[in-house]
């Protein structure tokens, strides 16, 4: 391939010379991926009903969740530029990696003792708001997101920096990386789903901390040891030759931070398959961040009928929901290989990504029939007491878990593939096309936030409708991709889908 001779952007920057490093030491840092994705997991798996036992309704519920997208959106960018522009003795990276890892261990802290916190602190005991616990929780809520972006950024500059300008190392790194965040996954939500953690810590249980609450307690042990014992593995053994002066290019000598002013700068210079790229993520995203937020939720509360802090019913479907999520990430990592196969093939990305759109909507939709299902089909015993939910509508509902990890697969690979291709294809500079598409990303998470709690409690409360409008979405965004969307050759979408990065 011919290279082109374009100026360099000010979001690039001269990589210091770094031999390739030994596949040893990449997998040590890759694997910084499963502790960071397994307190991810329990965030996405348990945190949402955790938030409305302390009193939080549902309608703000998702509030909270706006701390994901924000974080996203400011943080990652501001810690990638300043992580290029570092000239530490410890290297460039390294040191991102250490802070981001330490303001993990205390938001773990502050959010598995939010409830014994607030009560020390006066909350009132029983099935009321406990407004300092919450104020605890919101605070590490937060600081555990920024801390899990500025860790993410950094690790994958890392693994392209040990990969010593190699391709096919870079290739390899971003596949181990992807690896061990689907073992995060798993294990995130295995854990999340086993209704007996507690007892492997059995001070986690308290007044103040019911068995919910000393479950979570427990899993956050276990993330921030694993997280912990990763990086310290990885920073101990890893060699990062630091950068000097002279090898950081001009803009990123300036004190001042371009990076927001490029993003929304640069689309203005948007070729068109840029911006239809752009409105087929933005209408995914729609579709995906209600069941992302809910998903457990609505499986304590529709299909197991419990409520929240009332007996255990609504225990067991979160739980239950956390498995499904589990088996969600599975399919998810066999299906990211089927991507990379039909993305070969004589498929086309056109075909795949619609497809996948239209699978996500039906899925969606199915929720509604599920949910009716069980609402029908309710056994009480002789006290009067709920019972839980027929097999075939526990089976329905795990299943369907499981096949939207197909579509999932899809939105963590081709939209990051198209995006690397037609900037390329411009003579765009890759960072600054990739951050442009994360705009697509966190822009509709923030609307889901702010309107998805209020739209529910419009009709009656429930999960439902949030997740009919993404079915909606989701089928507009298939429409968008089969009859608008460019379709690149398959060998170059491969290529390009085996080094993309997801968002989670």
């Amino acid at each position: 391939m011919e290279s082109k001779n374009t100026a360099p952007s000010s979001m690039e920057v001269q990589q210091p010379s770094q031999p390739a490093a030994p596949i040893k030491i990449t997998v040590l840092v890759a694997a910084i991926a499963a502790g960071v994705q397994f307190g991810w997991a329990l965030q996405l798996s348990l945190l949402t009903p955790y938030v409305q036992l302390l009193g939080i309704p549902h309608t703000w519920a998702a509030y909270i969740w706006l701390c994901g997208p924000i974080s996203g959106l400011i943080v990652q960018p501001i810690v990638g530029y300043y992580s290029d522009s570092c000239t530490s003795r410890f290297g460039r990276r390294r040191p991102f990696i250490a802070a981001g890892a330490a303001l993990v261990a205390v938001a773990v802290f502050l959010i598995g003792f939010a409830a014994d916190i607030g009560h020390a602190a006066g909350d009132p005991s029983g099935k009321v708001a406990k407004p300092r616990a919450i104020a605890v929780f919101v605070v590490g809520f937060w600081i555990l997101d920024v801390a899990n972006n500025m860790l993410q950024g950094p690790c994958r500059a890392l693994l392209a920096d040990l990969s010593g300008g190699e391709a096919r190392r870079m290739s390899t790194s971003n596949a181990l990386f992807s690896f061990f965040m689907a073992v995060g996954n798993i294990l995130g939500y295995a854990a999340g789903s086993y209704t007996h953690l507690y007892r492997i810590f059995p001070f986690s249980k308290t007044n103040a901390c019911d068995v919910y609450c000393a479950n979570l307690k427990s899993c956050f042990f276990i993330s921030i040891a694993l997280l912990l014992i990763l990086t310290v593995l990885a920073l101990t053994f890893v060699t990062e030759i630091p950068a000097s002066a002279a090898e950081i290019s001009e803009p990123l000598k300036k004190p001042k931070i371009p990076v927001f002013g490029e993003l929304f700068g640069a689309l203005k210079d948007l070729p068109k398959p840029m911006w239809i790229l752009l409105l087929v993520t933005c209408f995914n995203w729609i579709a995906w961040f209600p069941f992302l937020l809910f998903d457990t939720d609505w499986m304590g509360k529709e299909v197991y009928g419990g409520k929240v802090g009332e007996g255990k019913l609504y225990d067991r479907g979160v739980r239950a929901g956390a498995l499904g999520l589990m088996l969600n990430s599975v399919v998810l990592g066999v299906a990211s290989l089927g991507v990379q196969f039909c993305a070969r093939g004589f498929v086309g990305v056109k075909k795949i990504w619609g497809g996948a759109n239209f699978l996500l909507a039906v899925g969606l939709a199915m929720t509604v029939v599920i949910t009716k299902t069980a609402q029908h089909s309710r056994h009480y015993a002789a006290d009067g007491a709920l019972q839980t939910p027929e097999p075939g509508v526990k089976i329905g509902a795990l299943t369907l878990f499981a096949v939207l990890g197909i579509p999932l697969s899809v939105t963590y690979s081709i939209p990051f593939a198209l995006a690397s291709i037609f900037s390329s294809n411009s003579g765009s500079g890759q960072g600054l096309s990739l951050g442009v598409l994360n705009l697509a990303i966190v822009i509709p998470q923030m609307l889901v936030s702010v309107t998805s709690g209020p739209w529910d409690d419009l009709f009656g409360g429930g999960n439902l409708p949030a997740f009919v409008v993404g079915a909606v979405a989701a089928a507009i965004s298939g429409v968008l991709a089969l009859t608008m969307l460019p379709s690149p050759s398959p060998e170059v979408v491969a290529t390009k889908a085996m080094t993309a990065g997801g968002f989670h």
